[in-house]
């Protein structure tokens, strides 16, 4: 059931339908979107759901889907049906190029495999278009759509015919004209023209008897008459009735066809059903591409689960506004919370919630993916009721509330365990103490029924009973109360406050009446509302401090990995200094003893000549001078290498270059500073650069750890050598790390700012201060009254890294100016 009547109206499906029918190609599928109805068969909706979402699919990922010539042509054949009947020219061309097409699209599923497009292929089964009909068709109709001149021998002839006499009639048009120019009748620039399907040749009314002819026509000065020789008369006469013969001969040509294909009639019916079936998929194929939809996962029991829910009018509306974004909807619910009770301020988004639950549900239950985000959940309903807008009638006598209670009166009557209810601004209409009372006795008799819904409202009596009733939820639209704008965030588990005069003190509403509302409130409904909006601030903080921990985490395990990359490639950068020194030492050596040996070879071969043995001098000098160089771009490479370790650590490995350690023996002697370690929980590698209040300090890439000496183990310095190099190679600097500290400023200035916006900066300054390891930071916020001052003390007394807090010297700003020292 689906209750009202004007139900898609007020949900807005009527303009869903309307879009569906834009992107129709044919009347069959326009006639189908007309026709799309309610359905709770799940079967039967998982199949459409499936050929939908697979049209998807080849929309996005295909090319050359066939979509030209989408042609109904189901009269035509019923009207073949009959013996002796016969189909228009046009009817058998649009048959023609429609066969064509749905063999083209039996084409395209024949070449895919059948595991990409099950549903798609399994429509295809059956599916026939004659090939001996679409040959027929050829033999009569032209590319063009103009019956064939060999369609039938007797057509030919008479065509051939049609052609000599208007030949003939031509020629002596031309002849009698050309003669009645030469005798001035008519002058000499006149042509033939036709009237009513004849030659005639334009003659003034004073010659009208120089040229014996029928007259046709009058021009409107009447000064020219069109006249029809009557050499011609005859011919044209034999021109008109060859062309009744043609006409004749072509309904005998299409009678025939009619008769050949009657026997197929059925079959080319179904082919139409088909295409029209493609035409219609294709629509919502393409609507849901616009949307972003998908199916969603459909379950017999009624339930709703969907993350990322959007109204699609509003999101094809806001498509069309720059900057403008749609905010997605969370909304579940189930066999434990099945009524959802949601409240907050006007213009937060109440209503744009109620209605998407009701349009999204309607457009499943119609075989349409919806956009929701992957993984989301439908379950199937029997009834869909909702109560949105104001029904009053002059006619019927109904006031608002009439019609409210009328349909609170349907709902109590035909509501199920399989229903879902709708009701915007429940309760609304009369006085707000009985209405509200009302309200909440329908409430739960229709939990009692175990109905599933989602309402609206303002009152805080249903708030309350939502709170204490298993199967009924609160939830609430988000709303910034400083920047007193909505966010459109649907949040369940808790009641929203209205904002109502933090909304009316906005406007400029005078503070005396806001006092005098407040005491005629009463205390209890104040204070609930200013703890509801005390809540509101609390989770919107503590989700930005999730969202920031959840980044942070993230980030860390980064930097974690990289670390872990570099540490383990440092274990053989030790080792690889030492063997390219070996090496080069070795080449160095060779090549000293060859120089030498020659240059002694060299000056007693010459007997010490002064010139020979000062040249002998002069090259082992620029071989000295070469080798010199290679040292320092050794050098150069490895201080290049371990450029990103400390001091301590460097001194430590550059002692180690040259210097052949042994492995470790005595694994129980205590540490001292130098030597090489290892970190039993993390495994890193290091060098203890102090000792210190029992503790080392284990200098480890460029980081400094302090590790108690029992979560340390001595290993040897070539081992530690050998993670040195792969550990460089991977070096790595946090850009996002460097970019805080460079941006970083200790001090804020938070003068004019509203609470919750000032204490979202001091929390921001403390996360920053903790990440850049900065301790000292500086408040600024003024004397004022006092108020923002001891608002932000407040909160620096809760926080566990604050160590402690004051005024800044009086010379500096005093009391206008907190100073807080961190304590990490």
């Amino acid at each position: 059931m689906i209750y009202p009547d004007n139900f898609e109206s007020k949900i807005g499906f009527d303009r869903i339908r309307d879009l569906l029918k834009d992107r129709c190609l044919s009347s069959m599928g326009i006639e189908k979107a007309d026709n799309i109805r309610f359905d709770d068969n799940i079967e039967t909706l998982s199949e459409e759901l499936s050929a939908t979402y697979e049209f998807q699919q080849i929309l996005m990922f295909e090319e050359n889907f066939p979509s030209d010539n989408y042609y109904s042509f189901d009269q035509c054949l019923n009207k073949i049906r009959i013996e002796g009947t016969f189909p228009e020219v046009r009817e058998i061309f649009d048959l023609k190029r429609s066969l064509e097409t749905v063999r083209s699209i039996l084409v395209f599923f024949r070449e895919r495999d059948e595991a990409k497009y099950p549903v798609l292929k399994k429509m295809c089964n059956g599916i026939k278009t004659y090939p001996y009909v679409i040959n027929s068709i050829d033999k009569i109709i032209d590319r063009h759509g103009a019956v064939r001149d060999n369609a039938s021998a007797r057509l030919k002839e008479i065509r051939s015919a049609i052609i000599s006499k208007n030949i003939l009639v031509s020629r002596r048009l031309n002849a009698i004209l050309k003669q009645a120019q030469s005798d001035g009748v008519v002058d000499t620039d006149t042509s033939v023209s036709v009237r009513n399907g004849r030659g005639v040749i334009p003659v003034g009314t004073s010659d009208k008897k120089k040229i014996r002819g029928l007259i046709h026509d009058q021009s409107a000065s009447g000064k020219t008459v069109f006249i029809e020789p009557e050499e011609v008369v005859e011919i044209n006469n034999s021109i008109i009735e060859l062309e009744y013969d043609e006409k004749r001969e072509i309904v005998k040509i299409l009678t025939a066809f009619a008769d050949n294909i009657r026997p197929y009639i059925d079959d080319l019916l179904q082919s139409g059903i088909f295409m029209g079936d493609i035409d219609f998929l294709r629509a919502k194929a393409l609507l849901g591409n616009h949307l972003n939809a998908i199916k969603p996962v459909l379950t017999l029991d009624p339930s709703i689960m969907w993350r990322q829910a959007v109204h699609p009018l509003l999101y094809i509306a806001f498509g069309k506004l720059p900057g403008r974004k749609v905010v997605p909807l969370d909304i579940q619910l189930d066999d434990k919370n099945r009524i959802l009770v949601i409240s907050g301020p006007n213009a937060g988004g109440k209503s744009v919630c109620l209605k998407t639950v009701g349009l999204l549900q309607y457009m499943v239950q119609c075989g349409l993916t919806i956009p929701v985000a992957v993984g989301s959940e439908s379950g199937i309903f029997k009834d869909i009721l909702i109560d949105i807008g104001d029904e009053q009638s002059i006619e019927n006598d109904l006031s608002t509330y009439s019609s409210h209670l009328l349909n609170m009166k349907h709902f109590v009557k035909y509501g199920s365990d399989k229903s879902l209810i709708l009701i915007d601004e429940f309760g609304t209409g009369t006085e707000p103490m009985l209405g509200g009372s009302i309200a909440e006795a329908v409430l739960e008799e229709l939990n009692r029924k175990r109905v599933f819904g989602v309402l609206t409202t303002h009152y805080t009596n249903l708030k309350h009973c939502a709170s204490g009733t298993e199967g009924i939820i609160n939830g609430a639209m988000a709303f910034d109360n400083h920047l007193m704008q909505p966010l459109f965030r649907l949040e369940t588990g808790k009641p929203g406050s209205s904002f109502a005069f933090e909304i009316a003190k906005r406007i400029g509403l005078p503070g005396k009446i806001l006092d005098d509302a407040s005491q005629k409130a009463g205390a209890d409904n104040i204070t609930y509302d200013k703890f509801l909006k005390d809540i509101a601030r609390d989770k919107r903080y503590w989700e930005k401090k999730r969202i920031n921990i959840r980044q942070n985490e993230k980030r860390l395990e980064q930097l974690v990995s990289e670390y872990e990359n570099e540490l383990s490639g440092a274990r053989s950068l030790g080792k690889d200094i030492i063997a390219r020194a070996k090496n080069e030492a070795q080449d160095l050596l060779k090549d000293s003893n060859r120089m030498i040996e020659n240059t002694i070879r060299k000056i007693k071969e010459t007997q010490a000549e002064r010139e020979q043995t000062k040249l002998a001098r002069e090259k082992l000098e620029e071989f000295k001078n070469r080798i010199d160089t290679q040292e320092s771009t050794f050098e150069s490479a490895i201080d290049k290498r371990m450029s990103g370790m400390s001091g301590k650590a460097k001194k430590i490995i550059r002692k180690q270059k040259n210097t052949e350690y042994p492995e470790v023996k005595d694994k129980n002697k205590p540490l001292e500073i130098g030597d090489a370690v290892r970190m039993t929980d993390t495994m890193a590698l290091g060098v203890i650069v102090e000792i210190k209040d029992k503790n080392a300090y284990v200098e480890t890439g460029s980081f400094r750890i302090q590790v108690p000496p029992d979560k340390l183990e001595r290993i040897s310095h070539s081992e530690l050598r050998n993670s040195v190099r792969s550990a460089q190679k991977n070096v790595r600097h946090d850009p996002v790390l460097s970019e805080r500290k460079m941006n970083f400023r200790a001090e804020i200035d938070i003068r004019g700012v509203r609470g919750e916006e000032a204490l979202n900066r001091v929390r921001d300054l403390i996360d920053d201060a903790l990440m850049v390891q900065h301790k000292n930071l500086r408040i600024l916020h003024g004397k004022g009254n006092g108020i923002l001052r001891q608002l932000i003390r407040e909160y620096l007394a809760t926080v566990n890294v604050v160590g402690s807090f004051r005024d800044e010297h009086v010379d500096l700003g005093g009391s206008g100016i907190t100073v807080v020292e961190l304590d990490f």
